[in-house]
C-alpha cells in the first residue's frame, strides 16, 4: 500500500498549484515516489484533476491502490479556496468512546490508528480537546507513516490542562493552545511551547467559527478534528465540519462515555441523513460521511457494500 499512499501524498501537494493552472491534468506515479503529468489516456495514469472539482480516480475498482487512494482523495481535492474540515471518532458498536473511567486506548484497531496518522500526515491542523489530551497525553504525529506533522492545535475552553503533556513541551511538531478570553492571562503568549490563542468563549464551549478563523488565517485549510467526542460533537452542533468519519470497532462497553452528543430532534424527519461511503479497516468498519450533501431519497436501508478494503 506504501505506492498508494505516495499517490495520496503527491495528491495533496499539488492541489492548490492545480487551483491556480485552472487546468485538468492526468497523472502517473514516477519511479521516485513522484507524481509525474501524462496524458489522459495513459494507462499509466492513476489520478485526475479537475479545476472544478478536485482529484478523481483513473484506476479501475479492481486495482488494488484504489481504495485507499479513493478513501483520501476528497480531503487531498482541498484547497485554499475550497477547504475542508473532517471530523473522526473511533466507537464501539454500542456507540461509546471510551469507558467510564477513561480508558480509550485502543477502542478501534491497528488499521484505524494508522488512518488517524495518514489524516494527520493529509492535514495542516490536527484539533482534539483537552479531555482527549488528559486521557491519553497523545503526541499527535505522524510516526506511523510517511508525511509530515500537522500543527497541534489543543482547545481548552476553561484552562483544565497543565503544561507538563507532551503536546506542550516536545519540538516533534508545533502546538497551538486555544482557550476561551474569559481565561486568557494578561501578556501571555505561551503556555509550555505552545503559542497561547484566546477566542470567544460561553460557559464550557468556545466559538467554533472564530476557531476555524484563527486556524484558516494561520494558512490551514484541511482540518482534521480528531477528539474526542465532545469536540467533535461541538464542531457538528456548529455545522463546521464537512465530512464525519465514524470508525465502528467489534467491541461492546456496556455503558461509557458516548461518541456524538447534539441536541436531540423529535422526528426522525428532522435528522440529517448525508450521504457515506464504507471501507473495512482491519476488524472495523469506517463510514466516511459527506455532511455537505444528502441521501436525498434513500431510505437509508440500502447503500454501498463493504467492498473497499483499506
Amino acid at each position: 500500500m506504501e505506492q498508494a499512499w505516495q499517490v495520496v501524498l503527491g495528491a495533496a501537494a499539488h492541489a492548490d498549484r492545480l487551483t491556480d493552472a485552472a487546468a485538468a491534468a492526468a497523472y502517473a506515479l514516477g519511479d521516485a515516489g513522484a507524481l509525474r503529468r501524462v496524458a489522459d489516456t495513459d494507462r499509466d495514469a492513476v489520478i485526475r484533476w479537475h479545476p472544478q472539482g478536485g482529484w478523481s480516480l483513473a484506476l479501475p475498482p479492481a486495482d488494488p491502490r484504489h481504495p485507499l487512494i479513493d478513501l483520501y482523495l476528497p480531503i487531498c481535492s482541498a484547497t485554499i479556496g475550497r477547504p475542508i474540515t473532517v471530523g473522526h471518532l473511533g466507537q464501539s458498536l454500542d456507540g461509546f468512546i471510551a469507558t467510564h473511567a477513561g480508558e480509550s486506548q485502543y477502542v478501534t484497531g491497528e488499521e484505524n490508528i494508522k488512518h488517524l496518522h495518514r489524516m494527520r500526515a493529509l492535514c495542516d491542523a490536527v484539533v482534539v480537546g483537552a479531555g482527549t489530551v488528559a486521557a491519553d497525553d497523545p503526541q499527535l504525529t505522524t510516526r506511523r507513516v510517511s508525511g509530515p506533522s500537522p500543527v497541534r492545535v489543543i482547545l481548552d475552553p476553561g484552562r483544565r490542562l497543565a503544561d507538563h503533556y507532551r503536546v506542550f513541551n516536545d519540538e516533534a511538531a508545533n502546538t497551538l493552545y486555544v482557550c476561551g478570553k474569559s481565561v486568557m492571562r494578561e501578556g501571555e503568549t505561551h503556555f509550555g511551547r505552545a503559542s497561547v490563542v484566546a477566542v470567544d468563549d460561553e460557559g464550557d464551549q468556545l466559538d467554533v467559527a472564530a476557531v476555524l478563523r484563527v486556524l484558516r488565517e494561520r494558512g490551514c485549510h484541511r482540518i482534521f478534528v480528531e477528539g474526542g467526542g465532545v469536540t467533535v460533537s461541538m464542531f457538528l452542533e456548529a455545522n463546521a465540519l464537512d465530512r464525519l468519519q465514524i470508525a465502528i470497532a467489534p467491541l461492546l462497553i456496556g455503558d461509557g462515555r458516548p461518541a456524538i452528543r447534539l441536541a436531540p430532534r423529535l422526528a426522525l424527519s428532522d435528522c440529517h441523513r448525508p450521504r457515506y461511503r464504507v471501507f473495512r479497516m482491519g476488524a472495523d468498519v469506517l463510514f466516511d460521511c459527506d455532511l455537505t450533501s444528502d441521501a436525498g431519497d434513500s431510505d437509508g436501508q440500502g447503500g454501498p457494500s463493504i467492498t473497499r478494503v483499506i
